[in-house]
C-alpha cells in the first residue's frame, strides 16, 4: 500500500514541478525512501514519520531546487539523513556529491544508502564542517534546516571557493538571519519553492561572498 502510494506520489509530483526522471531513478528514489523509513526508527534521523507525506517533505522537496545545481562536484554539509543529498545524487548521476556531518549514526546510514543503492558518485565524510579539508574548494555547497546563515557562511566558508555559492533551504524567509550574515557576504537571490503536498513557504537562499571580498 504504502509502495503504491509513494509511487504515484512521485510521479505525480515530478510531472508538476516539470521534472523529468526515467523509472530506474524514481525506483531508487522510493528505495532510498524505504531505507529513511526504515533507520529512522532507531536512528532517529527526521522528525517526519507521517508516510502519506513523506514523498513531498523528503523527495521533493530536495528535488525542489534542482534548476539551481550547477556545479560538477557539490557538499551537502549538514548531511544528516541524506537531505537534499542523496535525492540530488540520485536525480543527477553524471554529477558527485560529498555528505558531510558530525553524527557517526548519520553517516551510518548514508554509508548503507550509498551501498544499497549503488550510487557511485557519492562521498560521505564524518566531520564537521570547520575541521574538513577537501583537496580543493567546492563551487557549490548546500544545507537544509542545518543551522542559521550565520553559521552556515562561518563554519563552511572556507569550504567555499572564492566565486562559489551557498544553496540554503529554509522555510519562511529568514528575514532575522539574512539581517545578521556577516560582513563580506550577501544574498544573491531568493527563491520560493512550489512544492506538491507542502504546507507552509519553502525558499531558495542562494549566499556568495561580496564583490569586494573575494
Amino acid at each position: 500500500m504504502t509502495k503504491s502510494l509513494w509511487h504515484g506520489q512521485l510521479r505525480d509530483g515530478l510531472a508538476t514541478m516539470g521534472l523529468s526522471l526515467d523509472e530506474d531513478r524514481q525506483e531508487k528514489l522510493l528505495a532510498f525512501l524505504g531505507l529513511l523509513n526504515k533507520w529512522n526508527r532507531a536512528y532517529n534521523l527526521t522528525a517526519v514519520r507521517d508516510e502519506r507525506v513523506m514523498v513531498s517533505r523528503q523527495l521533493l522537496d530536495s528535488l525542489s531546487i534542482l534548476p539551481w545545481v550547477t556545479t560538477d562536484h557539490l557538499l551537502d554539509v549538514g548531511a544528516g539523513g541524506g537531505l537534499p543529498g542523496i535525492p540530488l545524487a540520485i536525480a543527477l548521476p553524471e554529477k558527485r556529491f560529498t555528505l558531510l556531518d558530525s553524527n557517526g549514526k548519520k553517516t551510518r546510514f548514508l554509508n548503507q544508502c550509498v551501498l544499497e543503492l549503488g550510487l557511485k558518485n557519492v562521498e560521505v565524510v564524518h566531520g564537521r564542517a570547520e575541521d574538513c579539508n577537501p583537496p580543493e574548494p567546492f563551487s557549490q555547497i548546500s544545507s537544509r534546516a542545518f543551522t542559521a546563515l550565520e553559521n552556515l557562511v562561518s563554519w563552511g566558508g572556507d569550504l567555499l571557493a572564492n566565486e562559489g555559492e551557498f544553496l540554503a533551504m529554509k522555510g519562511q524567509f529568514p528575514d532575522d538571519e539574512v539581517s545578521a550574515l556577516p560582513a563580506g557576504w550577501q544574498v544573491t537571490s531568493s527563491h520560493s519553492l512550489d512544492v506538491p503536498g507542502a504546507d507552509g513557504d519553502r525558499h531558495l537562499l542562494v549566499i556568495a561572498r561580496t564583490v569586494n571580498s573575494r
